[in-house]
């Protein structure tokens, strides 16, 4: 059906087709066919068809996004008939937001785990029970055994705290040293 070849397993060369969807994925406005046909080291004509016939079959096939030709480029969207799905993952995204409270409290628990809610709340200044339930029931914290002392329960950060984040591992949270008060063990004498 299509004239340009798929590329073999192991070529150094992805197909035009391959080519253009890689590179459609990434972008956040429309590319004009000269510029991808330049990228891509094609002819305009050829990354033309190729793009019309990319568009008809996803069009065909009913897939969730169109690829279209609008503003003198070419974009990925999508399609008209999910944009109510897309609208509610983005704006229960947007919902999801933690307040004060919650933030200190994920903050002293990131830092300090695995921490029990008596420890967070001394830190804290404040009851921090309600705080934790809600951060553990959004799974950004989690239980992670109990104090052998004490038998509290302790809490720690989940790997969707760090997926949110961005990070690896709590290793690379920022260093707390340049933030706090040089006076740091008389405000912790204070506390007590």
């Amino acid at each position: 059906m299509f004239d340009a070849p798929e590329a073999e397993p192991g070529a150094a060369e992805p197909s035009l087709r391959a080519g253009l969807e890689a590179i459609l994925l990434v972008v956040d406005e429309p590319v004009p066919e000269v510029t991808l046909a330049q990228i891509l080291e094609r002819p305009r004509d050829e990354v033309a068809a190729t793009l019309r016939e990319l568009a008809a079959e996803y069009a065909e096939q009913g897939r969730g996004f169109d690829l279209r030709e609008i503003a003198g480029g070419w974009r990925f969207y999508t399609r008209d008939v999910c944009a109510p799905l897309v609208e509610r993952f983005v704006r229960d995204g947007q919902q999801a937001r933690l307040t004060q409270a919650a933030l200190e409290t994920l903050a002293v628990i990131a830092y300090r785990q695995p921490v029990s809610r008596a420890r967070v709340s001394a830190i804290r200044g404040v009851n921090s029970d309600g705080v934790i339930r809600t951060l553990t029931v959004r799974g950004l914290i989690e239980e992670a055994g109990h104090d052998p002392e004490h038998q509290a329960v302790l809490y720690r950060t989940t790997t969707y705290f760090l997926e949110r984040l961005g990070l690896n591992s709590v290793d690379e949270l920022p260093e707390l040293a340049p933030y706090l008060p040089d006076d740091l063990e008389g405000i912790e004498e204070l506390q007590q």
